[in-house]
């Protein structure tokens, strides 16, 4: 991203043996450069924090008031909503953006069943160039 963004990812195997593979390390990356490009803000749904998913939800429903839906629909088009949100902040929910048919979950899932190993996304940091520079 042109030097101005830099990301580190974790990405825990069970043996050295698998992470020293080209697929493996393949994979890492592109899911690095998906950090870069995409910029999540969390792994996976269960890390939002309650009160992040209470400001979200507290959001649509002054939409849903504003536009006058019925109460008795408002959960079925929260829960749309919410699982749009994971899809914008959560790395294991988005399109992969080398083939946007799969979600990175899913591509770290094909590499499960592909090596036979148990593979997690653990944490990640991305950095970029001039970020939370207050002036």
């Amino acid at each position: 991203m042109g030097g101005k963004i830099g990301v580190m990812v974790e990405v825990n195997c069970e043996t050295d043996f698998v992470a020293k593979t080209d697929d493996f390390q393949t994979m890492a990356r592109d899911i690095a450069m998906h950090i870069a490009a995409s910029n999540p803000l969390y792994v996976r749904p269960e890390e939002i924090p309650e009160a992040a998913l209470e400001r979200e939800k507290e959001i649509y429903r002054s939409q849903l008031r504003e536009e006058k839906k019925p109460e008795k629909i408002w959960d079925k088009i929260i829960d749309g909503k919410l699982k749009k949100y994971y899809e914008d902040v959560c790395l294991t929910e988005q399109k992969f953006i080398k083939d946007t048919e799969i979600t990175v979950g899913t591509l770290v899932s094909n590499m499960i069943a592909k090596t036979g190993e148990n593979i997690i996304l653990r944490r990640f940091a991305r950095f970029q160039l001039g970020e939370d520079i207050k002036q």
